[in-house]
């Protein structure tokens, strides 16, 4: 099995890479399980103090795969898939160190949203992130919604989620959804730098600290997790969704009843 989600030390900072970067490390079945399996380790390390993420090449991560879209290689329902899933993504909510999030190029739908998940993000000038899934006919399912409420407010989410439209890095700093913006050389060695920082304080205190943020922020936006996994299977079987999907394949417009 390739190493799709690689794992590395330096001292007490894990460096979490995103390695599939000839198709812009869009995340597939394989590489979210390896994804999951590498945060479960980290949460079994006492001697990590932080933790990087990033992706290889040009793009932190174009989001999932569109070959894999609709596909279940497996006898198991949407709502099983959804919640398996999401079972991993509890892991960002639990992380004993926090997770520095390095963003470049494409940052695109449930990878952005995991992203928004994290501690802190940094962007590179390349970043550019987007939220496509009312575009496709389907609803953003990873507790991005909740989390860009609680960074920007209604506006900017609505904004995002229904005209699918790309945020720069830029824009992004000016609404909090970043704290830093480096050129793409610099990102890199910005955020170990701002990981060896953290990892250098003192260990409790940061403990502490974080449960407070967790305290004020998590609740909410797991809440809204358990909500979207209902509202995107209901939203896949529904009759506006098998007419996107019949007019794209017939290549008309399509006419949408809202149910």
């Amino acid at each position: 099995m390739a190493d799709l989600i690689t794992l590395e030390y330096d001292g007490p900072v894990a460096i979490l890479s995103n390695n599939r970067p000839e198709k812009h490390n869009a995340a597939n079945d394989e590489m979210d399980a390896q994804l999951w399996e590498r945060l479960a380790e980290l949460h079994r390390r006492d001697d990590v103090r932080a933790v990087v993420w990033r992706g290889e090449g040009k793009s932190f991560s174009s989001g999932r795969d569109t070959t894999q879209l609709g596909v279940r290689t497996e006898d198991i329902s949407n709502l099983d898939f959804i919640e398996r899933g999401h079972a991993g993504t509890q892991q960002f909510f639990s992380m004993p160190a926090p997770i520095l999030v390095a963003l470049k190029g494409w940052v695109i739908g449930g990878s952005f949203e995991r992203a928004l998940l994290c501690d802190m993000r940094i962007a590179g000038e390349s970043a550019k992130m987007v939220l496509p899934e009312v575009r496709h006919g389907v609803v953003p399912d990873s507790g991005g919604t909740a989390r860009l409420f609680q960074m920007a407010g209604h506006g900017l989410v609505a904004d995002l989620a229904l005209t699918g439209r790309v945020m720069d890095a830029q824009e992004a700093l000016r609404h909090g959804v970043v704290s830093r913006v480096v050129p793409d050389a610099q990102l890199d060695e910005t955020c170990l730098a701002v990981a060896r920082e953290i990892a250098a304080m003192p260990a409790f205190a940061v403990k502490m600290f974080r449960r407070t943020l967790a305290r004020l922020a998590n609740p909410v936006v797991q809440a809204s997790i358990q909500e979207e996994a209902v509202s995107q299977v209901l939203t896949q079987a529904s009759d506006d969704y098998a007419e996107m999907k019949a007019a794209r394949t017939e290549q008309r417009e399509p006419v949408y009843r809202r149910r």
